[in-house]
Order: C-alpha cells, then structure tokens, then sequence
C-alpha cells in the first residue's frame, strides 16, 4: 500500500488532537447564537432552510453564525474505533517481527530502540482509545432505561425534529461498537458492561414498529415512530454484538426480527431505500453501507441461526459495489448521479469493503483505490479531510464527526488490514 496512506492518516491524527477532536458539523446550524436570536426558531421552515444553507455554503458561514466548534458523541465513538485499530495493529505488528522485550535482551541498539519505540506507540494508542471512551461515557444521556447519546445540537430532519440532549440509536449504536471493540481488546468488563447497558436502552426506550411475529422495526430515538432501515439495523446489530459475549439468548430473537424486516424490504435489484415511508426511497452510498455493514456483523454474531442473510447480502452487496464506485475510485453519494463526492460515503465504503474481504477477493484493492481517490482529492495540505467535492464547487469545511472521524477510522482500518 502507498505510503501517502500512512502520511494521510498520520496527519489527519495530529490534526484533530491539536482540536482536542472538537469541531463542526454539516448539521449544527441550529447552535448558532445568532438564529437563536431570531423569532424563527420555532418554525420547522425556517429550521430546515438555515440548517441547509449553512449545510451546503461552499464557505463555513459558522463563525460568522455563532456556532461553536463542539464535540460530538459520534464523533468520539469513530475516533476511540480508530484509536482501537491502531492499538490492534500495532500489537498486531510487534508480535509478527519478534519485537518484543526479550528480542531486545538479544540484539543491538538499533533493535532495541525499534522496541521500546513500538511499546510506546501501543501505550499512547490504548490511552487515546481509553480517553476517548472516558469521555464518551462522561456524554452519556441520564434518564432512559441504559446508556444513549445523541447528538449536541438540536436537529431537524425531514421527520422529526429533536432537541438537544435526545438519545439516538445511530450514536448510541457506534459508542457501543466501540466498548464491545475495546473489551475485546483490552478484556476489561467495564466496557462490555457499558456496552450491555445500551441494549436497555434499544429494549426499553425506542419504539418498536412490530409488523407480524416474524419483523420488527426500531425507531430512530425515542420520540419518532420512523421506520429507517440503517437505523433499525444499528440497533439489531448491537444487541447481536452483545449477546456474542454475553451469552444472552433472549436478544436474538429481537435481532432476527429486526434483520428480517429489513431484508424482506430489499428491492429486486438489490437495494434499499433509505426508509420505508414514501418520502424515504432514495437510495444513497452510505446507508446502503451501512445496511450491509450491520447485515454482515449480525450473521457473524451468536444470533445468525435464525435467518439466512447470505443472498440479499451477496445480492446488496453486488448492487452497491457495481453502481456507487468508479474505475478509479470515486465514490459516488447516488448510485445514479455523479456528483457529489463525499468524503463520508468514501469512508464507510472502505470500512465496508474490508468486512467484505472473504466474500470479494477484489474488495481490499477497491478500498485502497477509493482511499488513494480521496487522498488526492479530497485532503487539504493542512492534513484534514474536505467534505465534498460538486460539480462546479468543492466545499473545503472540514467536519469533524462527519468527515475527520469517518476518514481517521477508515484510513485506520485500511492500515490495519495491510
């Protein structure tokens, strides 16, 4: 693999520690002092549009709005994955070359100071991942039946709009990827029991569409009834997760039911939508990857028996291979139109075609292109990562959940993997 990669991912670390991982988001406008002190803010219109307009300025209006460069729950959850990976691969690293303290005792200076430099590479990887999970369990929200976060700006979506300090299923889902990862690594129960936490949280506080015996669907957070596919999906697929380690049968059946709505919603094609409501039908780079990423991990969990995932996944994943990438990596956001460019959808499709691996021998190479894609056209000199590049325009506003914690992770990943 090139070694602009490690540079890319290299830079992209330090930059976002000098932030102290703080930053903006495609959808903070609503933390701007400055609409908050209008008399519109009340008004679902007006929500919208101002979230919009800050949203797609192809220059960050933000400072000028007032908005504050913030952390973000997700945010940290991708970068104590990142800080993860680059635990595992350093140890990964230190077993295979023999770089160990006895290998020290035995060889020259220059193997002893390659030692003690990979002892303390894995020492600083473990603290980040620890710090950030610190900080992620100093974010949790009170008040709901286990763990949940949400995100630190009030949000207006097409559905729903929520306030801030609203629990959502997908940070919550990814901060509990994260202790179930770091449990695994570091065998420290704390974090599995945090993990464990967030399933009373999917059980006892989301809304469940329950549509026969054999589907169900989990809503988005608990104030919504939507029927998302990802979402739903990013629930199952942390129950299933715990469940593996836990031995807790009783979640499986939730995870079956969950998954089976979602694969009985899969088009002849071999898409998704995005949602089942009529206004959710578009089909997009991401949460297609999403939908197969949570689809994959359940059939290799301890609740796989029940269902058979293997053709739609199969299925899925031939759709989105084939129409959301091109020959030389770009990664498309519709698999029907070219533009934009999105650094987000570049991210989570190399974190997917690495999953892939033993179904595509071609994924790995594919992951490494779009990786190399979006080096070159994406990344700023600074070392951050830009948010999207349209067809006349490139909007250069790095985001730091959005974009700077998606790439680190995927960038990590691909690392880990070489």
């Amino acid at each position: 693999m090139d070694d602009s990669i490690k540079q890319a991912h290299d830079e992209l670390l330090a930059w976002c520690r000098a932030r102290d991982f703080a930053g903006y988001d495609p959808f903070d406008a609503l933390n701007s002092r400055v609409f908050q002190s209008t008399p519109f803010t009340n008004s679902r219109a007006a929500r919208l549009l101002w979230t919009q307009v800050l949203k797609r300025s192809p220059l960050n209006l933000r400072p000028l709005a007032l908005v504050p460069a913030q952390k973000n729950s997700k945010g940290l959850a991708l970068f104590a994955l990142a800080a993860l990976a680059n635990y595992r691969r350093l140890k990964t690293n230190q077993a295979q070359t023999g770089v160990t303290e006895t290998a020290k005792t035995h060889t020259g200076e220059t193997e002893t100071a390659t030692a003690e430099t990979v002892t303390a590479e894995i020492a600083t990887a473990e603290t980040e991942a620890r710090e950030l999970l610190d900080q992620l369990q100093q974010a949790r929200i009170q008040g709901y039946g286990g763990a949940a976060w949400g995100y630190n700006f009030a949000w207006q979506s097409r559905n729903f709009y929520a306030p801030p300090g609203t629990p959502m299923i997908v940070p919550t889902a990814f901060a509990a990827r994260a202790y179930v990862e770091a449990y695994q690594a570091f065998g420290d129960d704390n974090y599995l029991q945090m993990a464990r936490s967030v399933c009373g949280f999917v059980l006892n506080d989301l809304k469940r569409t329950v549509v026969s015996d054999e589907e169900i669907c989990f809503s988005y957070s608990p104030l919504d009834d939507t029927q998302i596919f990802n979402a739903s999906l990013l629930a199952a697929e942390t129950l299933a997760s715990v469940a593996t380690p836990t031995r807790e049968p009783g979640f499986c059946d939730f995870v079956t039911r969950a998954a089976r709505y979602v694969v009985r919603r899969q088009r002849d094609d071999g898409s998704w939508g995005y949602g089942a409501a009529s206004g959710q039908q578009w089909t997009d780079n991401f949460h297609t990857a999403y939908v197969l990423l949570s689809l994959s991990r359940i059939g290799k969990s301890s609740c796989a028996g029940e269902i058979d995932l293997q053709s739609p996944l199969e299925r899925g994943y031939e759709f989105w291979r084939e129409r959301f990438f091109l020959a030389d990596g770009w990664p498309k956001y519709y698999h029907d139109s070219l533009y934009p460019a999105d650094a987000h959808a570049a991210a989570t499709a190399i974190i997917t075609l690495l999953e892939f691996q033993e179904m595509d021998r071609g994924a790995r190479a594919l992951a490494e292109k779009i990786a190399a894609w979006t080096v070159s056209n994406l990344r700023d000199d600074r070392g951050f990562f830009y948010y999207q590049r349209r067809r006349f325009q490139t909007v250069r506003t790095p985001f730091m959940r959005w974009t700077e914690a998606w790439m680190l992770y995927a960038l990590a990943r691909l690392l880990e993997t070489t």
